[in-house]
């Protein structure tokens, strides 16, 4: 299985960045996915997930309204929309699947290599 994420960068606070995660190796469509965040020294810190469809999605609320995550089932590609960044959202970003959901990283089997986002204020 692999997880590949990509799409971050440096951004001005306010401004709105899109990460992507490619999977492969996986059945995607039955694989509910997410998105957490890291800063050195701080757990890791749910911000998403949608179901294997990709119907529901789920935000925490430091996120929700801002960012929108989408499932493209036929891409294998899951989205993250991040829009209106604030400094506090910085930190390396990191797609995850598993066939169970949850807001805890020990739900998800399969993990990418993380993505740095940086929001300057």
């Amino acid at each position: 299985v692999q997880l590949i994420e990509s799409g971050g960068g440096l951004v001005q606070a306010g401004g709105s960045l899109r990460l992507t995660c490619a999977a492969s190796g996986l059945t995607f469509s039955r694989n509910n996915m997410a998105w957490f965040r890291q800063i050195p020294g701080k757990e890791r810190e749910f911000v998403a997930f949608v179901n294997y469809l990709g119907t529901v999605p789920i935000y925490s609320d430091s996120v929700k309204g801002r960012f929108t995550l989408t499932k493209n089932l036929p891409e294998n590609t899951l989205y993250l929309q991040m829009n209106n960044l604030k400094p506090e959202d910085t930190a390396v970003y990191y797609c995850a699947a598993s066939q169970f959901m949850g807001r805890r990283p020990e739900n998800y089997n399969y993990w990418g290599q993380g993505t740095q986002v940086t929001v300057s204020s």
